[in-house]
């Protein structure tokens, strides 16, 4: 301490008072009229850093401490130095800075965990909690227990590796709230809830949904969408989260800009993540789904096929999209080929399984066949006898069978037969193939199958025509009444024979006559067939012009005719009844109709 009296003096005791009080204003003051009195005293310009820490002048404290680096040596003071470059967000800075000071006490090993923790180097910083709770005995564990959770937090939503059990007790609303990001990154977001609900913090529900933020924007509000993204936006945001929360509100941007059909803000965020990042994957998807929303499918192709190429580690993502792309296409072959060289799912069930469905399709039974016997010869090499190679010679061998190809067949059977030589039905399928191909070796083949007294079954027929997939019954016989003994059958009770009936023949048959043989025809298909006569128009009474009368009129005439009587009375005749054609009435069809009834029309007095 300065040495002094009178003024000096008081301006030290104004400063222990201040400092005990809290007031580091007053103290601050104080310390600068020492400093002006004496600008080398090291008490008082430590003084004054301790006092502009406490106000959150990082900044102001650092430069005393750059200011005076003769005088106030990393021994001394390299602690305040670390936490200001902490604070400013100079972690690297920090880092170097706590690696340079000798004496490691407990606050500079709490300081050198958070700036660990910082720069994501979690499995550095949990062997420092560790070492500290484990070494420390202070009115601090709690809160170190809340940093360890942190980590193990960390560890398994970014790293995604599954947290060390470390018994951690959740006595606080921030131990519930990591060990819900801890199942969060697990997964188990029910068991998630069910803690944020146990702490019933609602600053904490609301932390855990900006902690684990992403935007699924399909199915979503856009609107929505970007009310979330403005809050990413908040200054000092990016110092609080890690480099993939930074990475993934970035790619967000861009699908929101994708989706709102802002195609130049959307390649502008995708250039800025791909040269932060070159060997992301995401970011290039993206690119490939904007182009694809443009129609230019084949650049989208060879922007993929590119980025697989540069780099090989994320190539297996990649080739799925090209498959996936090749598909939409309709070039089936061409996905098939891309789905091969993935080296990493080449033999995988699946994959086989979507290959020998594709070259199916296409009616490349050979490839398929061929997709087969490379799968049998990789797990014969690697894996040999075991569930998946059985299973997929099996497979190989029904797939030949069904498309014909039996010779192909025998040599999977014969394998599958001999590792199990009591499979009947193994057995009948080799000798099925063999028939075709070589009757010899089927009938050598055949002495090994079991007699039938061997194959008979326990098999309750009854039961079995009861059950609920039997498509005949047979009726049972019903109950008989008593114990009457069956009627002996006499002559009498036999059934007779129903005579069958003759066919029924044309009235104009004749036996001895040869039928036609073209009887089965219709008459326009026959050879004899002629077509309809031409007979002369029959004349017909009204045809013409008016006036015009035809030949036949006169067959027509009854006064022409001898036995047609007179219509009129002759002179010197009586007088006969016959009615003038004049006044003849017109003869009727049918029976007079009846008039329907009319319907009374409903009314009061004088109705109808």
């Amino acid at each position: 301490m300065a040495s002094g009296s009178g003024p000096v003096s008081a301006l030290w005791t104004e400063i222990n008072r201040c400092g005990q009080n809290g007031d580091f204003t007053r103290a601050l003051k104080a310390a600068n009229k020492i400093l002006y009195e004496s600008k080398d005293d090291v008490t008082a310009l430590c003084c004054k850093i301790v006092c502009l820490i406490q106000n959150g002048g990082f900044k102001e404290a650092l430069n005393v401490i750059n200011t005076h680096t003769k005088s106030l040596t990393s021994d001394m003071i390299g602690f305040e130095k670390a936490y200001c470059e902490y604070r400013l967000n100079r972690v690297e800075h920090a880092l170097k800075t706590i690696q340079g000071i000798p004496e490691q006490t407990d606050k500079l090993k709490e300081l050198y965990a958070q700036v660990l923790y910082r720069l994501e180097r979690y499995d550095e910083c949990l062997a420092v909690y560790k070492d500290l709770i484990r070494n420390s005995q202070d009115d601090y564990e709690e809160e170190r227990k809340t940093n360890l959770s942190a980590v193990l937090a960390a560890q398994s939503t970014w790293e995604n590796t599954s947290p060390e059990d470390l018994g951690l007790p959740e006595s606080s609303y921030e131990l519930c709230y990591n060990a819900a990001c801890c199942l969060i990154g697990q997964g188990q977001l029910s068991q998630a809830m069910q803690k944020l609900q146990k702490a019933e913090d609602p600053q904490l529900v609301c932390n855990l949904r900006f902690y684990q933020f992403s935007l699924i924007f399909q199915d979503q509000n856009v609107f929505d969408s970007k009310k979330k993204v403005k809050l990413t936006s908040a200054e000092g945001v990016e110092h609080k989260l890690a480099k993939k929360q930074l990475q993934a509100i970035e790619i967000n941007k861009a699908l929101l800009a994708m989706y709102t059909n802002q195609a130049d803000q959307c390649k502008k965020l995708l250039a800025s993540q791909q040269a932060q990042s070159p060997g992301h994957p995401r970011p290039v998807l993206i690119q490939v789904a904007q182009l694809c929303r443009e129609k230019q499918h084949n650049k989208a192709i060879e922007l993929l096929q590119r980025f697989s190429d540069q780099h090989p580690e994320s190539a297996s993502g990649i080739k799925l999209t090209m498959a996936q792309l090749y598909l939409t296409q309709g070039h089936v072959t061409k996905a098939c080929d891309i789905l091969k060289s993935i080296e990493e799912f080449k033999y995988k069930p699946g994959m086989i399984s979507a290959l020998v469905t594709m070259y199916t399709n296409e009616e490349d039974i050979d490839s398929a066949i061929d997709v087969f016997t490379q799968a049998i010869q990789h797990y014969q090499s690697e894996q040999p006898g075991s569930a998946i190679h059985l299973s997929l010679v099996r497979e190989a061998a029904n797939y030949k069978l069904k498309y014909g190809r039996k010779k192909e067949a025998t040599s999977d059977l014969e394998q599958l037969w001999k590792q199990n030589t009591n499979d009947v039905h193994t057995l009948a399928q080799l000798i099925s193939a063999y028939s075709l191909v070589d009757q010899d070796k089927a009938k050598a083949l055949s002495k090994h199958l079991p007699s039938p007294d061997t194959m008979s079954f326990n098999v309750d027929v009854d039961e079995l025509e009861n059950s609920h997939g039997a498509t005949y019954v047979r009726k049972k016989a019903a109950k008989v009444v008593g114990e009457s003994q069956p009627k002996e059958q006499g002559p009498q009770d036999v059934k007779k024979k129903k005579k069958k009936k003759k066919g029924k023949l044309p009235k104009n048959y004749d036996p001895k006559s040869t039928p036609d043989p073209e009887r089965w025809l219709p008459i326009r298909e026959r050879s004899y067939y002629r077509g309809k006569k031409k007979g002369k128009k029959k004349e017909q009474v009204g045809r013409g012009t008016q006036g015009a009368t035809s030949g036949g009129s006169a067959e027509l005439d009854a006064s022409k005719s001898a036995s047609s009587p007179p219509t009129s009375p002759r002179p010197g005749t009586a007088t006969s009844n016959a009615v003038p054609p004049r006044q003849q009435k017109p003869a009727v069809a049918g029976a007079t109709r009846k008039k329907a009834p009319q319907k009374k029309k409903k009314g009061g007095k004088g109705g109808w």
